[in-house]
């Protein structure tokens, strides 16, 4: 029952602090506009140049590819991009005295950093789903080839990767102290997770040492899964367009739809313990460092 009203008083004060909630809210919208505008030219031509000469491929089709790489890019960058904008209300209450008062109180340290935990989870989520619904309109416009289960999938890997989002920003943030840490952590963040996850640039891109580095971050596999079931339908049509299997895969291993580490392929499976792995030990550090300061 403590734990609930924590995360309801929690929720409250993220959505009363209409700076804070608007600056989550955009964020996403402003990721898939700056995609749209810089990157979909990038990734058409990069399609186009992965087609044997004279192979006909439908624009639509394309389209599709494009629009799916272009949402599984920006999806997977604010799952975690937003959820450190949302995780900002345990500093805040560090800078306050809320929380030095919640420590002395009957509160259980686990009990108080699950609620932080479970009031950005639902914040961040909302906002993530908001930006799939955006995301799956772009698609039904520029090119729809989604299956439902397809669109089901897509949103399990967002309700993962907020998981982890939000288990990865509590960690980081216990450990900020001032609004400013916050806003620094946050640029940092919006700026080299991009990269690093495979959003911005496929993996396939870098060179071996460094994708077998990228290799051992839960958040590259993140990215993947959601790449996988968004541009599923596109690469089926590719297929029942007569384009060569070889080529497809050729195509999905050029954006990182196959992931390998130490040259071994990476499943979908692996993908999904990997990442929910990740989340579970990131969840039990932070409630280990709650408990420790209190203690201390």
């Amino acid at each position: 029952m403590t734990v609930l009203i924590l995360i309801k008083r929690n929720i409250k004060l993220f959505f009363k602090d209409k700076g804070m909630f608007f600056t989550s809210l955009i964020t996403p919208a402003i990721l898939l506009i700056l995609y749209v505008t810089f990157l979909s030219n990038i990734y058409r031509d990069s399609f186009l140049a992965g087609f044997s000469a004279g192979m006909s491929v439908p624009e639509d089709v394309i389209d599709g590819l494009v629009a799916t790489q272009l949402i599984s890019s920006m999806l997977a960058v604010s799952c975690v991009t937003v959820a450190f904008c949302s995780n900002f209300l345990m500093v805040q209450d560090r800078l306050t005295g809320a929380i030095r008062d919640l420590r002395i109180s009957p509160v259980k340290p686990a009990a108080l950093s699950l609620s932080y935990y479970v009031a950005t989870l639902v914040s961040t989520l909302l906002i993530c789903y908001a930006a799939t619904a955006i995301c799956l309109i772009y698609v039904a416009v520029a090119g729809w080839y989604l299956s439902v289960a397809d669109v089901f999938r897509l949103l399990l890997d967002v309700l993962l990767l907020v998981l982890f989002g939000t288990a990865l920003s509590s960690v980081i943030n216990f450990f900020l102290s001032t609004q400013g840490q916050i806003s620094a952590v946050g640029a940092i963040v919006s700026a080299g997770y991009g990269f690093i996850c495979g959003a911005y640039m496929p993996i396939s891109s870098f060179g071996e040492g460094l994708q077998t580095a990228i290799g051992f971050l839960p958040g590259t596999y993140g990215t993947s899964l959601i790449r996988n079931h968004a541009m599923q339908g596109a690469f089926h049509e590719l297929g029942a367009q007569g384009l060569p299997s070889e080529a497809v895969e050729a195509l999905r291993d050029a954006v990182d739809c196959n992931l390998y580490f130490f040259g071994e392929q990476v499943g979908l499976p692996a993908m999904y313990l990997v990442l929910a792995g990740a989340t579970l030990v990131l969840l039990l550090v932070y409630i280990l460092l709650n408990v420790l300061r209190k203690r201390g």
